[in-house]
């Protein structure tokens, strides 16, 4: 394994646990967890292909002479998942309310209990 490319690999491993996490949990609250482990994954990914080597912040203080080209590292893919990190917690704030209310109906957050309550109603 390259360890030129170490990034790809923790994004690649946290994106499949959380993925596993959302698929195979019954409970609620670990479904969500695995969301938040599935966006820090993303999130981390976009992060780590924003860093340029050698580059450095695009701030311009005064017009430089040189004969080398200055490298600037890009800001967007920053900037753009700071926005996903406030909507990742506004999204994980209304997915755990909506585990309150589902457990204060049903009394579980077990889908599987859930389901056997909703077939019985039925």
């Amino acid at each position: 394994m390259e360890l030129g490319v170490w990034n790809y690999w923790v994004v690649i491993i946290l994106m499949m646990i959380g993925l596993y996490t959302v698929i195979a949990r019954e409970n609620m609250i670990k479904k969500i967890m695995g969301l938040n482990l599935f966006q820090v994954s993303v999130i981390m990914l976009y992060i780590t292909m924003g860093k340029v080597d050698g580059g450095t912040a695009p701030i311009v203080v005064e017009a430089s002479h040189t004969a080398s080209p200055v490298i600037y590292s890009n800001p967007v893919p920053h900037v753009l998942m700071l926005t996903a990190i406030v909507v990742g917690v506004a999204v994980t704030a209304v997915g755990l309310a909506l585990v309150v209310r589902i457990r204060e109906t049903y009394g579980t957050i077990e889908e599987a209990e859930i389901a056997e309550i909703e077939g019985d109603a039925a």
